[in-house]
């Protein structure tokens, strides 16, 4: 351990500006719903995590998929639209909005975080902003995405990617930082006579 002096004062550290969206007594509730509720339903009952999360105030559209292990921390600020699936052990860090498309796909172990702090802010100041995810795009396993990102439409972000800027449609995206790195290609349907 070093004698250097830290650049922050955690004492000075206050959130008390911050809108948690509910009031204590109802987050309780919810971590207490989803502690009991989720790991012990049964694989195949989307349709009760899916109202569950919907009694806590999340838009969720129709034939939405959600794995048992999903995490959310406040519901209240999360839109999934229609036919998204949620892999296991998805964190959904909601301090502020996530707003995922439809046919959206994030897989297992991916973490969307819209929250950080400021460096260089001496009380270590808490800062939130948004993440959309927009329509068929695919946030592959086991990766981070900031605050503030945008996914566009269509894109692939690969496995184990760290998204800390928005990502242009129709792209396949990877590394960490994630960049864009070639397009995704769309194939017709084959048809059968």
């Amino acid at each position: 351990m070093t004698n250097d002096k830290p650049f922050v004062d955690l004492r000075k550290y206050d959130q008390s500006w911050f809108d948690r969206g509910r009031p204590a007594w109802y987050i309780l509730l919810w971590w207490f719903v989803q502690a009991i509720a989720f790991p012990l339903t049964p694989q195949p009952l989307n349709i009760l995590r899916s109202t569950l999360l919907r009694l806590f105030g999340a838009r969720i559209g129709k034939g939405v998929l959600i794995r048992p292990t999903a995490r959310f921390t406040y519901p209240w600020k999360i839109t999934i639209g229609n036919y998204s699936w949620i892999g296991d052990n998805v964190v959904l860090y909601s301090l502020d909005e996530i707003n995922i498309g439809e046919h959206c796909v994030i897989s297992q172990k991916s973490y969307l975080c819209t929250g950080s702090h400021d460096i260089q802010d001496p009380a270590f100041g808490l800062k939130t902003a948004s993440i959309t995810i927009e329509n068929g795009a695919w946030v592959a396993t086991d990766c981070f995405v900031g605050p503030g990102v945008k996914i566009g439409a269509n894109a692939v972000i690969g496995a184990r990617s760290s998204v800390f800027t928005s990502m242009p449609s129709g792209q396949v995206c990877w590394g960490s930082p994630c960049r864009p790195n070639k397009a995704r290609i769309k194939l017709d349907p084959v048809t059968t006579p």
